[in-house]
């Protein structure tokens, strides 16, 4: 039953829409004050089952939460540091990642954020998907969603 729920989530989160009825069992909502608090009505993360579903994050320091403006590697830096605070609060590392969607302002940065994320993933990385946007939330230039799973 946990594998159906997992799997009608992800297609709910795919679809960009909730399910009807229920929560499934199980649903936790994860936060951290190490990753910038939400500006929106949703979460950082959700674990169900051992599936981790991520809100995108974009380069605001948590201490702060000021966007941070330096180079595209500083910021994809932070983006992922942020990431890496929400897996480290559902207990999951970088290792357990199986998607990654990246969004970018300029399609002429992903080279900078292709370093930075090498880094982060430097074995058998995920499957990703990246794309060049119009505009991102507070005129960041990068913002990066993942999904993890803990065997």
């Amino acid at each position: 039953m946990r594998t159906y729920w997992a799997v009608i989530v992800a297609l709910a989160l795919v679809a960009g829409c909730r399910p009807q009825g229920p929560a499934p069992a199980g649903r936790q909502v994860i936060a951290t004050a190490q990753a910038p608090a939400a500006i929106g009505p949703y979460s950082q993360g959700i674990k169900v089952g051992n599936m981790l579903f991520t809100s995108g994050q974009i380069a605001i320091d948590p201490a702060t939460g000021q966007l941070l403006t330096g180079s595209i590697e500083e910021q994809t830096r932070r983006v992922l540091d942020n990431l890496g605070a929400v897996l480290k609060a559902a207990g999951m590392d970088f290792g357990d990642v199986v998607s990654a969607t990246v969004y970018m302002d300029d399609i002429a940065n992903y080279p900078g954020i292709n370093a930075v994320y090498a880094e982060y993933f430097p074995k058998d990385p995920p499957a990703r998907c990246a794309m060049q946007v119009a505009r991102l939330p507070k005129g960041a230039a990068v913002e990066i969603a993942l999904v993890a799973i803990k065997d």
